[in-house]
């Protein structure tokens, strides 16, 4: 089967497209054939070594994607030609993976394939986010920098069908748009979105930030914090790690919390069952939707990260597996 490996940590030109065998071993794990994968941030991090696990090479990359299922164990309840998405840890840029059942998920009718094939990292990572690390209520309000990305996008989507009042970040009116499509109640350009964002709360600032981006802005992200608000940290789009000084925090008695998600789930995989059991029937019912992502062939793996590095992509980008 044909899969997208990294050959070497030296950016793009380190990707290889190559020919491997088919997963062996699999009674105890569910084998998909995968039509579709997501490609994300760490993908592109991984690229240059950069991302928090560093695989041994050569490794494929990507974590998610979507298909039907060809042989499960009768326990999973999971039928041969069902729908599914799944999470693969070792790669899921490979036409055919085997992976434990608790990494499966089926997919409702109104997702599909190739919007399954891109959301479950970013969905999940900011359902956790909002859910275990902001401790969100119904109707409070939330600021999205990157508000066009996949994670902001995600972000959006996820915040709106729980009930919170939607604040996107946006670097441009293109996509502004974008933000706009996915749920996005009040929108505000990068260039000065700390004084927007007070005027839009009355100066009351606003419950959680959540920040994909990091870099020099984050410091304004503080500072549009209602009292007791918090800020997330998702990533480092920006390229640069910011700093905190903590005085700030003891000021309006907010706090800035860390959301590794993949990092929670390897130490507790049972989270995973938690969090479908709560988003699963927002897709299903229309509440939450799932945007169809910009699609790539598998040759063109290398663009589709490049389009992420310098950040033309708007929404979820995805690869065509077959």
């Amino acid at each position: 089967m044909r899969a997208v490996q990294l050959v070497a940590s030296v950016g793009l030109t380190g990707i290889r497209i190559s020919d491997i065998p088919e997963p062996e071993h699999v009674d105890d794990l569910v084998v998909v054939d995968l039509y579709a994968a997501g490609v994300s941030y760490p993908d592109l991090l991984q690229c240059t070594g950069s991302y928090q696990v560093v695989k041994p090479l050569p490794s494929i990359l990507g974590v998610e994607g979507a298909g039907t299922v060809r042989s499960a164990p009768e326990r999973t309840g999971l039928s041969v030609g069902q729908r599914v998405a799944v999470l693969c840890f070792d790669g899921s840029w490979q036409q055919t993976v085997a992976v434990h059942p608790n990494m499966v998920f089926p997919l409702p009718d109104s997702v599909s394939i190739a919007a399954g094939a891109g959301f479950l990292m970013n969905y999940l990572t900011v359902h956790f986010a909002l859910d275990e690390r902001a401790h969100f209520h119904e109707g409070e309000s939330i600021l999205v920098h990157g508000a066009a990305g996949g994670v902001g996008t995600a972000a959006l989507q996820v915040a709106s069908a729980l009930g919170l009042e939607t604040c996107a970040v946006v670097s441009s009116e293109d996509k502004a748009l974008v933000a706009k499509a996915n749920g996005a109640r009040h929108i505000v350009l990068a260039d000065g979105f700390k004084d927007e964002v007070r005027k839009l709360t009355g100066d009351r600032g606003v419950d959680i930030v959540l920040d994909p981006v990091g870099g020099d802005r984050f410091t304004d992200s503080l500072r549009c914090l209602a009292t007791n608000g918090r800020a997330v940290v998702l990533g480092f789009a920006a390229g640069d790690i910011p700093t905190v000084k903590v005085n700030r925090l003891l000021l309006k008695n907010i706090s800035v919390v860390g959301a590794g998600w993949a990092e929670y789930v390897r130490e507790h995989p049972d989270y995973l069952a938690r969090q479908w059991e709560k988003l699963q029937p927002l897709l299903a019912s229309g509440v939450m939707q799932v945007p169809e992502p910009t699609v790539y062939a598998i040759d063109d793996a290398v663009e589709a990260l490049a389009s992420i590095e310098d950040r033309r992509a708007t929404g979820k980008v995805a690869l065509n597996l077959r």
